[in-house]
């Protein structure tokens, strides 16, 4: 039936029902329709204006299961029984072999249809009981099938319903009645108001369909930040709030000299090694180094100074010239450290930076060879371990994070050196947050920079909050090609706790 011509027909049947309504199960039926059809067209219905006026409304009824539908057509089990046993009998062992044998002759039996002579030659032997029987089962369904489920008793239905012969479903329907602007012919409403309706007058005559001002409309569509980036922002925010300033981190590719040697990091040391750093085969080397600041950090290496005995090796430069992918933004630290010791007069500072480090690391749920470091520098007079430890707690209370300890860890640029843990609530324990310290004098004063300034420092990655924040166990589901882009739009916006 065409959806225009079915529209009318509904309102046809609601112009006889009078000043009633109808039901739109009843009219489905009447109409030998799918149900759902006619609720599709009660809603077109309502789009067109007041013409219907719908309730909906819904109610119990019993349905037959297919089991039952099968007895309807065929007899119930225990009549099939009956029917199957001829008048010389029939050996129990062959009845049960029958499709309905086990389940009908037990019923047939407490019904007293059949009888068994256990006597008989050859095993028990099935004989009817009476000449004729009463399918009331049958009798039963087939009402409940034409809809006179009221003509049975609770009692019957749920012994029914116990042989999954029915079932009792809730069916939603509508209770139509007219409208104020009831027809039975259905006009199509106008969405736009064009200009040639202004020009003849039509508009006058035409029904508008009202407008929807609360519609949402489609949305637009438009890039999306990855998770990654909105916890970055949220951090760099909180630094920017503390009066820090951003450091320029364009070079992922560093010289050993400013990834290891400047921050007083021996060049036996196991980080230096291939197994833990990317090296670069093509430029191989770097060449532009400030000589001065060059021959003070081969000096403090080789011979010690500034009141330290240094490492005592034979510091080679075909060391330090070798380039590779930065490990650790620290890299940058060091140049900006530099650059401020070059000032006349020196002035405190705060740095901070966010950006990607690398490391020849396995790939696990965990660790990749490519991720995020958060860092914070204070350069300052006379700056102590309290102070590092105020820094962090007001840092870390900005994130959320109130409850922190400390434990004394080892770096071979800062002395002393923390590990900073904090109280995880969901797991109900003290888990890791990130590593600071102060910068030891060996890497400070070779740069230049006075005695009695004291830097401070702390640093943590930007994955393992990230993935916290949006409950990602696997570091893979974060970033690399198994990514999933439908996670990368649904993600919320980044609130961290304050």
């Amino acid at each position: 039936m065409a959806e225009r011509a079915l529209l009318e027909t509904l309102l046809r049947r609601l112009q006889e029902a009078g000043d009633g309504g109808a039901d739109s199960a009843r009219l489905a039926h009447s109409l030998d329709i799918d149900h759902q059809v006619v609720v599709g067209a009660v809603k077109s219905l309502q789009t067109l204006g007041d013409i219907i006026e719908a309730e909906q409304r819904s109610y119990k009824h019993w349905e037959l299961t297919e089991e039952g539908k099968d007895i309807v057509g065929k007899g119930s089990h225990e009549a099939r029984v009956f029917d199957a046993i001829p008048p010389n009998g029939i050996t129990q062992s062959e009845l049960m072999k029958l499709p309905s044998g086990k389940v009908g002759f037990s019923k047939a039996m407490s019904n007293k249809w059949i009888r068994i002579d256990k006597t008989a030659e050859g095993g028990p032997r099935a004989y009817k009981a009476m000449d004729s029987i009463d399918d009331s089962v049958k009798a039963k369904l087939l009402l409940i099938q034409q809809g006179k489920d009221n003509a049975l008793e609770d009692k019957e239905k749920n012994e029914l319903k116990k042989r999954k012969l029915l079932s009792e479903v809730t069916l939603k329907t509508y209770w139509i009645t007219k409208g104020s602007s009831f027809s039975t012919t259905v006009v199509k409403q106008d969405t736009d108001l064009t200009p040639e309706m202004i020009a003849n007058g039509s508009w006058q005559e035409r029904k508008f369909k009202p407008y929807n001002f609360d519609a949402l409309g489609i949305i637009p569509e438009c890039g999306h930040l990855h998770p990654l980036m909105k916890v970055r922002t949220e951090f760099r925010q909180i630094f920017l709030e503390m009066g820090f300033t951003e450091m320029p981190t364009n070079n992922f590719i560093e010289s050993s000299f400013w990834n290891f040697d400047s921050l007083f990091q021996p060049q036996q040391h196991p980080a230096r090694d291939q197994h833990d750093t990317f090296f670069l085969s093509d430029p191989a080397v770097a060449t532009e180094f400030p000589m001065e600041y060059l021959k003070r950090v081969k000096m403090v290496h080789s011979v010690g100074g500034y009141g330290s005995q240094g490492y005592k090796y034979d510091w080679k430069i075909e060391e330090a010239q070798k380039n590779l992918l930065r490990t650790h933004t620290t890299a940058v630290s060091a140049r900006m450290l530099y650059k401020l010791a070059q000032q006349e007069v020196f002035t405190p500072v705060k740095y901070f930076s966010i950006d990607r480090v690398f490391r020849n690391e396995t790939l696990d749920a965990t660790h990749l060879a490519e991720f995020h470091q958060i860092e914070g520098v204070v350069a300052d007079y006379d700056l102590t371990l309290g102070d590092l430890m105020g820094v962090l707690q007001q840092f870390f209370t900005k994130l959320g994070i109130t409850k922190l300890r400390y434990k004394p860890a080892f770096n071979p640029y800062t002395e002393p050196s923390m590990e900073i843990f904090s109280y995880h609530e969901g797991l109900k324990k003290w888990v890791e947050v990130g590593n600071s310290g102060v910068f030891r004098p060996e890497m400070l004063l070779p740069m230049g920079l006075p005695e009695g300034v004291c830097v401070i420092a702390w640093g943590l990655s930007l994955e393992r909050p990230t993935m916290i924040k949006y409950g990602i166990n696997n570091i893979r589901e974060l970033v690399g090609h198994k990514v999933n882009l439908q996670m990368v739009y649904d993600s919320p916006v980044c609130r961290l706790a304050s």
